[in-house]
């Protein structure tokens, strides 16, 4: 198919185009269809771009694949079944992905026009807040969400902290100095790499955080498919482990699985309770010099706030950073004022805002 084709050809030159991303530009297809050139395109880009190069790569690689004149994407004429005509676009076909363009500048300044457009499209996307995500939108923010998260969380599990001093390696010493006469001028030293860290995350899916709790969810996904170490849980007025659902699964699947789970969905608030169930089943997970701790709770606590108090304090001392992600925070003028944010605040080593996609991304400072 040519839309598989397409992708292979842009992953050669630079785009981000996976397996995944190859899936979603065919699902795009099948759900935007051929007759409206214009969103087919823009459908496309909103798959394999995130980024104002991404698009001008997109642009290059869309002229150069699909020749200068924009040409559409079905097959040519008796070259393919007439089932295989509906999905695939034709070559032949000067002017069905620009509509209306007459040659190959308006051509071009259209398809400019269209690359700012969709640059703009995820801008504000990425910066809308999660509760106010009206429905026309909320298939695309997933969709740019999802890849985002992902691709943030293989960036952190391929970083690693290299270049600390150890001993002096010798054999890299000599190999390194044999041109100038074997004299140790230039030292090589073992490099020591630091372990990444262990991610515990408890997703608060009460009532009050429904407007959240799904776009929450698959940033923990996101985070727990690509890294080695992350034990995740959800909590409303208990708590309930998900890591084995996570693990192995695709999204749909996960999804498919939680649903079944009696963590009580869109219920009450008790995190003092659900911190104790933790650090009653779970605290042997919690390692000191290697452990972040992340919270994602709006803080509205039904329970007593004593309890919340007493317990963030016993997960504080057993792990390297308390990490609190509130929606709220996102909204102006918040103030952290109800009993469980103000029992809590005391034991937090960072306090940020969950409420867009961008304050999700900027977790990376702190991992």
């Amino acid at each position: 198919m040519r839309i598989v084709e397409f992708c292979r050809f842009a992953r050669k030159r630079g785009l981000p185009c996976g397996v995944q991303e190859t899936l979603g530009a065919l699902e795009t297809t099948t759900i935007l269809g051929l007759e409206n050139s214009d969103e087919l395109k823009f459908g496309l880009q909103s798959i394999l771009c995130s980024s104002k190069d991404d698009c001008d790569l997109f642009e290059e690689c869309f002229r150069e694949f699909w020749g200068g004149s924009q040409a559409g994407l079905l097959p040519k004429a008796g070259s393919n079944s007439p089932r295989e005509e509906k999905t695939i676009i034709d070559r032949s076909t000067p002017q069905s992905l620009i509509s209306g363009g007459s040659g190959k500048d308006s051509s071009l300044e259209e398809a400019g026009s269209q690359a700012a457009a969709g640059a703009s499209a995820r801008e504000r996307l990425t910066t809308v807040d999660f509760s106010t995500v009206p429905p026309t939108d909320a298939t695309m923010l997933e969709q740019i969400a999802l890849r985002l998260f992902k691709q943030l969380s293989k960036r952190l599990a391929r970083r690693r902290r290299n270049g600390v001093r150890g001993q002096v390696d010798l054999r890299k010493t000599l190999r390194r100095n044999i041109s100038r006469g074997g004299d140790p001028i230039s030292l090589r030293y073992r490099e020591r790499k630091r372990r990444p860290y262990r991610l515990v995350m408890l997703l608060d899916i009460s009532g009050s955080m429904s407007p959240y709790s799904i776009f929450l969810l698959k940033f923990v996904y996101a985070l727990q498919k690509h890294f080695q170490r992350v034990d995740s849980f959800l909590f409303s007025t208990r708590l309930v482990e998900v890591s084995s659902q996570f693990r192995g699964h695709h999204l749909s699947d996960a999804l498919q699985a939680l649903s079944q789970q009696p963590a009580g969905w869109a219920g009450g608030t008790q995190i003092g309770g659900s911190l104790r169930e933790f650090n009653r089943l779970h605290r042997r997970k919690l390692r000191p010099s290697e452990t972040l701790f992340i919270i994602l709770s709006d803080g509205w606590e039904t329970g007593d706030s004593a309890v919340l108090a007493e317990e963030l304090g016993a997960v504080k001392q057993r792990v390297h950073k308390l990490i609190w992600m509130n929606p709220l925070l996102g909204m102006k003028d918040y103030q952290p004022i109800t009993r469980g944010m103000s029992a809590a605040l005391p034991y937090i080593d960072v306090f940020a805002p969950a409420h867009n996609v961008e304050s999700l991304l900027s977790l990376e400072q702190h991992l």
